[in-house]
């Protein structure tokens, strides 16, 4: 028996001939993100940070804005509603650190999330001051300029130690403080406070090598980059090697480093203590320090946390945000 003829394209019914018609268009789109996704890969790695930074912010339910404060052109992120939270990330980071945790608080809080002046997509003026009191005297501006008038204040690495001075400047709006792997605090000295008194800069990266060196530092577990996006963070680190020598240098003098010793002792509000049990970094013993150091303080809070080293936020997001949930509903 003879084969029957297949269909001519013209005698196919019409449902057919829009199924074939979408399938063509979707399998043309497939091949042009593909190779877009590629190019981009390939050509401009830096995109896929951005791109990346926008998923996150839209799983956490919270919008980039700019506004002028001060000499800074602030870029922030905020979103959700209720009492208010505001985060500061650390050296040489962004205010994309803490979104991770974040999306676990914008159904309960408000929140403010800034890149700090001079990092990230905020403005810096060439040769300006970003030491610590410097920095926490920009804050006061700002907080102006976007409404806030009290709010928990929370900060990681060099942002604690930046809203630890501002909480004891302003402790009016400052309705409780959170420090979490905080610099300002004397601790027991480790291999990172003794390659730091050698002289040694870690956050200054030239090669791959140097790159997950620091994420080894910082990281229990280290993320795995792929070798494009390892390359758009080491040429964003080069475009900063300037700022952050300098900033790294004037962090590193014993009036900025242990900034918070003096200080913790006149703080009024409610404190919390974050630390991770493994911070290379910053030992956990500057949690002793801060306890200790607390004398005014109504209520002290202290929390360590295991598996993580000195990023908590990105390390156990889900303990970070229900720790601060916790202590923000319970002052």
């Amino acid at each position: 028996m003879a084969n029957s003829p297949s269909l001519s394209p013209s005698a196919r019914p019409l449902w057919q001939r829009l199924l074939l018609r979408r399938l063509k268009f979707l399998v043309v789109v497939a091949v042009v993100l593909g190779v877009g996704a590629g190019a981009v890969y390939l050509f401009a790695p830096s995109l896929l940070l951005k791109a990346d930074a926008a998923r996150m912010a839209m799983q956490a339910h919270v919008e980039k804005k700019t506004v002028k404060a001060g000499d800074t052109n602030w870029s922030y992120y905020e979103g959700g509603e209720g009492p208010n939270i505001v985060f500061l990330h650390g050296f040489a980071a962004n205010k994309e650190t803490w979104l991770e945790s974040v999306k676990d608080l914008t159904a309960h809080f408000h929140v403010i999330i800034p890149d700090l002046p001079g990092w990230g997509e905020s403005s810096r003026i060439e040769g300006g001051d970003y030491g610590i009191d410097a920095q926490a005297k920009r804050l006061e501006p700002f907080f102006a300029a976007v409404g806030m008038q009290r709010f928990m204040l929370v900060g990681h690495s060099m942002g604690g130690a930046i809203a630890g001075v501002y909480a004891d400047q302003h402790n009016e709006r400052v309705a409780s403080l959170v420090l979490m792997d905080s610099l300002g605090l004397t601790f027991k000295e480790n291999d990172f406070a003794r390659e730091v008194k050698a002289g040694k800069n870690p956050f200054l990266y030239e090669n791959r090598a140097d790159l997950e060196a620091m994420l080894a530092r910082i990281f229990l577990k280290p993320p795995h980059l792929l070798p494009r996006v390892e390359d758009a963070l080491l040429a964003r680190n080069r475009d900063d090697h300037a700022f952050i020598a300098r900033t790294f240098d004037e962090l590193r003098r014993p009036e900025q480093a242990l900034s918070l010793d003096p200080v913790i002792g006149r703080l009024p509000m409610p404190v919390l203590g974050l630390w991770c049990h493994d911070d290379k970094l910053i030992d956990v013993s500057a949690l002793d320090t801060l306890r200790t150091g607390l004398k005014s303080s109504p209520a002290i809070g202290s929390t360590v946390l295991n598996g993580c080293n000195h990023m908590p936020m990105l390390e156990k997001p889900e303990e970070t945000a229900r720790i601060i949930t916790s202590f923000a509903l319970a002052h």
